[in-house]
């Protein structure tokens, strides 16, 4: 892949999570001797990890921004002001693109923090990432131009796909794609148990739990069918299938997941307001 950006790209880390380890894939657009991380200094592990992927790693913030182009902010929500607080008031040009990945930071919050006219993108990728299988999503700040934009789109469509949403969906689309995943491994799981327990081997259970999951998926995005019509497909009147749907629908399945979203949704919203 073309190298396409020759600037310095930095992140702010607090802990070794998905968005640090994204890094490996990033590193496809980016020269390693070109990114640049502020890792806490107790963390040993996410300044080892950038260090053998051929980055710099310190432990100060400022000389990370003034040497970059597009900063990472890669931190939970209540370190984000700490984090950012000392750039406001030092002299650090404001030509830099922030993209943050702090669950419940808000554009306004960030532009507040940041230097006037600083050009701000807030980004929610998920953990599928780390097999380029990622769903991602970003939002526009203010001041952010179409060729931040485009850079955006370069970094996270590297590690999966990615859509520009209004910021009003983001708490939903955490909820949804962000924590979706482990929802998705609970139903792996439950679908393995259930073959085991009709005595299947459990190796063999998981294989084909995990790839019924990643087949469904990939029948829906490629096909663009509505997943009810391809449901019914595989329905045949009086067959295990329908029997199968009849109990999980006896069970609330649907409401069940409707509701895990709904939950989710509304402890992003307590986090975006308690910073917690």
């Amino acid at each position: 892949m073309e190298n396409f950006y020759d600037d310095c790209i930095s992140t702010f880390q607090e802990t070794l999570h998905v968005s640090e380890r994204n890094y490996v894939f990033f590193l496809g657009l980016a020269k390693p001797e070109t990114i640049i991380s502020s890792c806490h200094p107790s963390d040993t592990i996410s300044l080892k990890v950038f260090q053998d992927l051929g980055a710099e790693a310190i432990t100060e913030n400022l000389p990370v921004v003034e040497k970059s182009q597009v900063v990472i902010v890669a931190v939970k929500p209540h370190i984000v002001p700490v984090a950012l607080g000392s750039i406001k008031n030092s002299i650090v040009d404001n030509d830099k693109l922030y993209l943050s990945v702090a669950m419940g930071v808000t554009i306004k919050q960030l532009e507040q923090i940041l230097p006037k006219d600083s050009r701000v993108i807030r980004v929610m990728p998920n953990t599928p990432a780390l097999v380029q299988s990622g769903a991602s999503v970003f939002v526009k700040g203010t001041t952010a131009t179409e060729g931040d934009t485009t850079i955006t789109k370069k970094l996270l469509q590297s590690i999966g796909t990615c859509e520009e949403v209004t910021e009003s969906m983001m708490d939903g689309i955490t909820a949804l794609s962000g924590s979706g995943p482990a929802y998705v491994y609970l139903f792996i799981e439950a679908l393995a148990d259930g073959g085991v327990k009709m005595g299947l081997p459990r190796d063999l259970a998981y294989r084909l739990a995990a790839q019924t999951v990643l087949g469904a998926g990939k029948m829906v995005r490629e096909t663009k069918q509505h997943p009810g019509v391809l449901k019914d497909d595989v329905t045949s009147p009086g067959g295990s299938t329908a029997t199968g749907i009849h109990f999980l629908e006896e069970h609330a399945f649907r409401g069940t997941v409707i509701g895990a979203i709904e939950a989710a949704t509304k402890r992003c919203r307590e986090v975006a307001q308690s910073g917690h």
